[in-house]
């Protein structure tokens, strides 16, 4: 019996376990449910239940129900919330920018500066510690570590929306369709210089750098790191900086500030990946005044989710939400507008 803890698509890779199980050649005809139960460890029978509901346990590729019997060969994936475990949250009073909320999951827009998850150095003030105070019941992620419901994540200093699930079901639900690439997210960003092709797809492997643990490289070659796909398209060139959309195909630590630096064209104010110097025009006059006002106008790069779709785990149904470019934001594309059309 062949059974893995594997990268399978991970999307959100550490907030998930994922699984590759392939069944033995004399394996005997047995339910999923109970052959999972057999094989996963430290999953309960309403952690695999929920699973195979919501469609997040596939055999040979495809979702099925839990009297289905495995047989030889088999190879049976599935992505499941780790198991929780009692770190002692501190539940604060912070005020939310809840866009949407019903019985199972709620869309947070969240700001610019604020960390979404306790860790060394943020252990108060994070959206978590917020969630944590508004509502009491709500699933862990990888370990219970300071997660609860939460199924992805952005930077500290990215801004935009997030989905929260509420209930175990809905997180499983979730996690499988950003497993398999179905969840529609699209950034916004401001880069340096105008990309040579107005839409491009960039890939890469993205790993830690061996210079600086903090900061993501690229590693074309893939021998070390996580596959990443990043589709982007120029809105609005602007000379020296253009407003750009991403759509991810994976969700990497930093992928979208890491590719973009990759093919030279770093985000705007990004202090990790030098998009916080002026790259482009002239480093002094009045030029230089009105970039540093821009960079004083964000805490960080210049980076939104803006849209987020995906299927209701309840109703089953398509929904979206898109939310306005915060105001720091639109008030630095604003200020280069300006700029460009006054020269």
């Amino acid at each position: 019996m062949s059974v893995e803890l594997v990268d399978i698509a991970s999307e959100e890779d550490d907030l998930f376990e994922h699984y590759r199980i392939v069944a033995d050649k004399g394996q005997s005809l047995m339910r999923l449910d109970k052959f999972l139960n057999l094989h996963v460890a430290n999953a309960s029978r309403t952690k695999i239940q929920n699973g195979i509901e919501a469609e997040a346990v596939k055999v040979n590729g495809q979702p099925t129900k839990a009297s289905y019997k495995v047989k030889p060969l088999d190879v049976i994936t599935l992505s499941l919330p780790e198991p929780p475990r009692d770190t002692g949250i501190v539940p604060e009073d912070i005020p939310l920018n809840i866009v949407y909320e019903d019985d199972v999951l709620m869309i947070i827009n969240k700001p610019a500066g604020m960390v979404v998850h306790p860790a060394y150095g943020n252990w108060t003030g994070t959206l978590i510690n917020g969630l944590v105070y508004h509502f009491q019941q709500l699933p862990t992620g990888r370990n219970g570590e300071g997660r609860p419901g939460l199924v992805h994540r952005i930077d500290k200093d990215t801004s935009g929306l997030l989905v929260i699930a509420k209930t175990e079901f809905a997180m499983t639900f979730l996690a499988s369709q950003f497993a398999d690439h179905s969840i529609e997210r699209t950034y916004h960003a401001l880069i340096w210089g105008e990309p040579k092709a107005e839409k491009g797809t960039i890939t890469g492997h993205i790993g830690r750098s061996v210079r600086d643990r903090r900061v993501m490289d690229i590693y074309v070659d893939g021998s070390q790191g996580k596959h990443a796909v990043t589709h982007y398209e120029v809105i609005k060139p602007l000379r020296y900086v253009s407003l750009i959309k991403c759509n991810l195909e994976t969700g990497r630590t930093h992928q979208i500030r890491a590719h973009m630096k990759h093919i030279g064209h770093p985000i705007f104010n990004d202090p990790m990946y030098g998009g916080d110097k002026i790259l482009r025009g002239v480093s002094s006059g009045s030029y230089k005044a009105m970039v540093e006002n821009g960079f004083s106008l964000i805490p960080g790069q210049a980076l939104h989710a803006k849209s987020l779709g995906f299927i209701h785990p309840t109703t089953r149904q398509w929904i979206q939400f898109d939310t306005d470019l915060p105001e720091g934001f639109q008030a630095i594309l604003e200020k280069w507008e300006n700029y460009v059309n006054s020269q």
